[in-house]
């Protein structure tokens, strides 16, 4: 059983928080200012998503390989995560995906699905819609420009609910400044890969039973996109929930329930006595 909170690399370099007992879940998590192991505030809050969970599964918080190559693929970024996992994991396992980090779970899902029982994608879809890429593509410009931490803040804003941008803009600009590196390269090659990233025509080779969770009002994603992926996959199953932008998909406890009550069925019933 991992120590509460115990950090450390699986193989190939990739950075991984770990809490919990049972089962290996892994959860990729959304943007990351880079791809080192978590600190301070971001550690906190993945730590706290994962205990959503660690009283039934072995969670392992991957926020991806250090040093990625410049152009990498999200094919390629998934491989990386699909080795650590067979080689330091054994695989299959329960595999969760939030945002950014759904992108990489349902490209690993379709690279090697035999390294998947089972899947969730939450407020992520088989591509990012078009004002997703605009976004992203504007946080990638600011960052290149030396301005990372008013691309974030930009980014931030524009994914809460219209009402609330104008009031939020003072608290994303403060949260912002935790999501500053002083090495943003592999964010840059995460960035750029999720561009092109479109693994639409890749979904029938997705053989796990899969849960799709998105919100309707999702600046990064039409609705469509979260009831398309999971059309395409070979078991799947979406739950859209009307109104919700993507901050509020991402960090709603009902999503978790949601979540949970999915990865808890495809546990083995065991025989009272």
């Amino acid at each position: 059983m991992p120590a509460p909170g115990s950090v450390g690399c699986l193989h190939g370099d990739v950075a991984c928080l770990e809490v919990g007992s049972g089962p290996p879940l892994v959860l990729l998590p959304g943007l990351s200012p880079d791809n080192d192991v978590p600190g301070g505030w971001e550690r906190r809050m993945l730590l706290g998503t994962a205990r959503s969970f660690a009283d039934d599964f072995s969670v392992h918080v991957l926020t991806g390989k250090r040093g990625l190559r410049p152009g990498e693929s999200m094919s390629g970024i998934a491989g990386h995560l699909a080795d650590a996992i067979e080689r330091d994991l054994g695989g299959p396992v329960f595999l969760l995906g939030l945002s950014t980090g759904g992108s990489m779970a349902l490209q690993l899902a379709v690279d090697r699905p035999d390294l998947v029982q089972r899947l969730v994608l939450v407020a992520a879809a088989y591509r990012l819609g078009p004002r997703g890429r605009e976004l992203q593509a504007e946080l990638a410009r600011m960052i290149r420009a030396g301005r990372p931490r008013e691309g974030w803040a930009r980014l931030m804003t524009a994914t809460l609910p219209r009402p609330l941008r104008g009031p939020a803009r003072p608290l994303s600009w403060l949260v912002a400044g935790s999501m500053v590196s002083a090495d943003p390269a592999d964010l840059l090659v995460t960035l750029d890969a999720e561009d092109v990233f479109d693994a639409r025509a890749g979904l029938r080779r997705v053989t796990a039973p899969t849960l799709v969770i998105g919100g309707s009002a999702d600046v990064l994603y039409p609705e469509e996109f979260f009831r398309d992926t999971a059309a395409g996959v070979q078991d799947g199953r979406v739950h859209v929930f009307r109104g919700w932008g993507h901050v509020r998909t991402g960090s709603s406890s009902a999503t978790t329930h949601l979540a949970l009550g999915f990865l808890l069925a495809g546990l083995p019933v065991v025989a009272p006595g």
